[in-house]
């Protein structure tokens, strides 16, 4: 049977690197690396076509939003702000994520080449992050004060960077993700 998946835009699979990395040099590594990686201005033209992508299905849903399109930390990202927009958040951002991934697949479809696409819809993202940050800070806490590991829900790979980046900023603990989608969780643990 063939495999017709593409990779996962959070963990794309490069296989000129993987092969330049283990055959070659590392100057042709951090060659094959610097060409692979998008310009800024392939970057905003990813951004311009899932912002098409989401109008057309605001058009089809008959929901008003204003779309912006940008460049934040080296990922396209589409923000839709408006009212009567929670349903395309649903259940703790389910609905959200598969719009992601169907918008980043619009992007694939288009270009060829898979998207590390950042979708917000309402402002849900940005409010998320908070909510994580006080999570990860509880977890934290919680192992510096029993010294014991503390394994927090299954999340999103959205949300469990947010915590990732939130427990790798302290010192004395770690973090690391165990398990399978859609199970997958984070466990925080004291360093030894």
């Amino acid at each position: 049977m063939t495999d017709t998946s593409i990779p996962s835009a959070d963990q794309p699979v490069d296989e000129e690197t993987v092969e330049a990395t283990s055959t070659g040099t590392e100057e042709d590594a951090a060659e094959t690396r610097q060409k692979k990686t998008p310009a800024d201005s392939d970057l905003f033209r990813q951004s311009e076509i899932a912002a098409d992508y989401v109008e057309g299905l605001l058009d089809i849903l008959d929901y008003d939003g204003d779309i912006d399109e940008l460049v934040s930390g080296g990922r396209p990202v589409v923000e839709v702000v408006g009212g009567r927009l929670q349903s395309l958040v649903g259940q703790r951002g389910a609905t959200l994520e598969a719009l992601q991934e169907l918008t980043r697949l619009a992007v694939f479809r288009q270009t060829g080449t898979p998207s590390r696409l950042l979708l917000d819809v309402g402002g849900y993202r940005a409010a998320r992050r908070k909510e994580l940050a006080a999570v990860a800070k509880n977890a934290v806490e919680k192992v510096k004060e029993h010294g014991e590991a503390v394994r927090l829900e299954p999340m999103s790979a959205f949300e469990r960077k947010c915590v990732h980046d939130v427990v790798n900023a302290m010192s004395g603990v770690e973090s690391e993700s165990e398990g399978v989608e859609p199970n997958r969780r984070i466990v925080v643990r004291p360093v030894d």
